[in-house]
């Protein structure tokens, strides 16, 4: 049965437009712009059909995807299901956008605010429901991913200061980020650890995870993807190996 996602939580997922040369710049460096930005796009729209059907989320609350740059709209239209919200992610930095996010969720009157990237489309979808329920009882929750980043970021209430001095895009970004709750009156939740999807290698770890899916008897639910892996044949770095 699907979880409904109360009244007053929003989910968030910021999006990029796949543009080639402007995304997954450490995987194009292996494959070149042209696929790394296939990557992204199927990416990205498995993780929106995910969590715009009711398989996980009954219907409830807000989602809304935040993309970027913010002429990108009517490409997200064009694409994104009418379950979701669109909105153009503020100027600024990650950590600028983000916390531009969470202030402008909480002003409108949400209570629980939870927010995932499109780098992760293996994600449990568990995590995601842990995550709102955990915003029940703590201030603050956090995925950490194995990069030293996080997969998703939650706030109960109010916007904590987490969100600036950040090196962002570095191994840093975990650490540092619980650096600054240090002094504040927060409390937090940590989910379990997983893995983002940026270089080579990261992409070689979701087929993998992928294929086992498959073998085990699971449907990933990530058909985008799944023709992409089916396009691009064994072994995985087969194509790396042809440029």
């Amino acid at each position: 049965m699907a979880w409904a996602l109360p009244d007053d939580a929003t989910l968030g997922i910021f999006a990029k437009r796949p543009d080639p040369g402007r995304v997954k710049t450490r995987l194009a460096r292996e494959y070149g712009d042209a696929f790394a930005a296939r990557v992204a796009e199927a990416m990205l729209l498995d993780t929106i059909d995910l969590w715009g059907s009711s398989a996980f989320l009954a219907p409830g609350g807000r989602r809304v995807v935040v993309f970027d740059p913010p002429d990108s709209g009517d490409w997200f239209d064009a694409r994104v299901p009418a379950s979701f919200a669109l909105q153009p992610q503020a100027e600024g930095d990650l950590g600028e956008r983000m916390r531009s996010f969470f202030e402008g969720e909480f002003a409108e009157g949400a209570k629980r605010v939870v927010l995932i990237g499109a780098d992760s489309p293996t994600l449990d979808p568990s995590f995601v429901i842990s995550a709102f329920l955990c915003l029940e009882n703590q201030d603050i929750v956090i995925g950490p991913a194995v990069d030293g980043g996080y997969y998703l970021i939650g706030c109960r209430g109010k916007t904590p200061p987490i969100f600036g001095g950040i090196d962002w895009s570095s191994s840093r970004v975990l650490g540092q980020t619980i650096d600054r709750l240090y002094g504040v009156d927060a409390s937090l939740s940590a989910l379990p650890p997983w893995y983002d999807v940026d270089s080579a290698d990261d992409w070689d770890t979701l087929v993998g995870h992928v294929r086992a899916m498959k073998r085990s008897g699971m449907d990933p639910r990530l058909p985008r993807i799944e023709a992409l892996i089916a396009e691009n044949a064994t072994p995985e770095r087969d194509l790396r190996e042809r440029r």
